[in-house]
């Protein structure tokens, strides 16, 4: 039995195990990956001052997190679907909304963790309450563990959220299809070209392009597609050379610089539909049990909120936890209306200019 058991080893898992750590609470945190670098984490972030860089600040780590920043990588170019330039912006230096590479992010939040606070292949398969606040964990491999205080930081599918609510994650729209290409300023000059030192955006209403470019000559990609569920589940994507050729049949017409960052990946194209819990969800407070949210900087801030509320009741979980949800549920609320913006500006009817004018107000 551990004081806290965090599910999921992801930012907000960590961030609140790093945060209660500062604050001399111990944590254990059950992860299904095999190890730390079982998979990649995923591309580059911008970290918000007041959320992600705040929840650094609250787990002790804003030196650490300023040596990982990817300098320039501020720097914005949006172009039309032919390749002319509509927008570009240097990066400014002004460290608003650095950005860092996940991996390199999780890596300094795994690296100020004790080495056995992380359980890693412990993928649990099912939670039952035993009453008090306490719960009972399943683990993949037949081992049970009992919770004093539970937190699911396990993402949209979480196998924590039914202990508190029966909402389910709803289908967008949209979907992002990843790919990469490496060494791209020797091997892929036009594309390089194209996106310049930071991001690039090629948008139009429904269909659209955006890169960034990563350390190392790394072009990574993300395909923005409003498409329904049926669309995408007639691709194959077991078949990587079938399913590019029919992501890159949606730009017909696009300027070759573009469509090289789809049909010259040189990883297999990976689906990621986005989805979404139901507008203010919320539940009513369960005793010793609760959930943070997904996305990054909401995450992360989610579990520094978290791990600062239970600091400040250390004899009373059930306070700890009605403080947090009280806070947590509207800024839930608001992170939620502000990504439907932004993919609104970036898919909507008035794209690219929508997002250009919100980019440059």
């Amino acid at each position: 039995m551990t004081p806290v058991t965090i599910i999921g080893a992801g930012l907000g898992g960590l961030t609140l195990a790093r945060v209660l750590h500062v604050h001399g609470i111990p944590t254990t945190i059950y992860e299904a990956d095999p190890s730390e670098d079982a998979r990649t984490q995923g591309g580059q972030l911008d970290i918000h001052p007041d959320d992600g860089q705040r929840a650094l600040a609250a787990a002790g780590l804003t030196d650490e997190f300023r040596a990982i920043i990817h300098e320039g990588g501020e720097a914005t170019r949006a172009l039309d679907p032919h390749g002319a330039v509509l927008l570009d912006e240097p990066d400014q230096g002004a460290g608003g909304r650095p950005e860092v590479l996940r991996g390199d992010l999780r890596r300094i939040l795994l690296d100020s963790l004790p080495d056995e606070a992380v359980r890693w292949g412990r993928k649990v398969t099912s939670v039952r309450p035993l009453g008090d606040g306490r719960h009972e964990l399943t683990v993949a491999d037949g081992s049970v563990v009992t919770s004093d205080l539970l937190v699911g930081a396990d993402g949209a599918w979480s196998k924590i959220r039914p202990l508190l609510s029966d909402a389910a994650p709803e289908y967008v729209g949209t979907t992002f299809i990843e790919t990469y290409l490496y060494d791209a300023d020797q091997r892929h000059p036009a594309a390089a070209a194209a996106v310049g030192v930071g991001g690039m955006f090629a948008l139009t209403p429904g269909t659209g392009i955006a890169a960034h470019r990563e350390a190392g000559g790394v072009l990574h990609t993300y395909v923005e597609l409003n498409r329904p569920a049926e669309w995408v589940a007639g691709i194959d994507f077991a078949d990587p050379a079938a399913a590019t050729a029919a992501v890159a049949a949606e730009f017909d017409g696009w300027a070759p610089a573009l469509t090289a960052l789809i049909t010259d990946g040189e990883t297999a194209p990976v689906p990621r539909m986005i989805y979404t819990l139901p507008d203010g969800h919320r539940w009513d407070r369960v005793p010793g049990v609760t959930v943070i949210g997904d996305g990054a900087n909401l995450a992360m801030l989610d579990g520094a909120e978290l791990g600062q509320a239970i600091a400040a009741h250390p004899d009373d979980v059930e306070a700890a936890l009605a403080a947090y949800e009280a806070a947590m549920f509207p800024r839930s609320k608001a992170f939620a209306a502000d990504a439907r913006e932004i993919l609104d500006l970036c898919l909507g009817d008035r794209a690219p200019f929508g997002l250009i004018e919100f980019l440059t107000s």
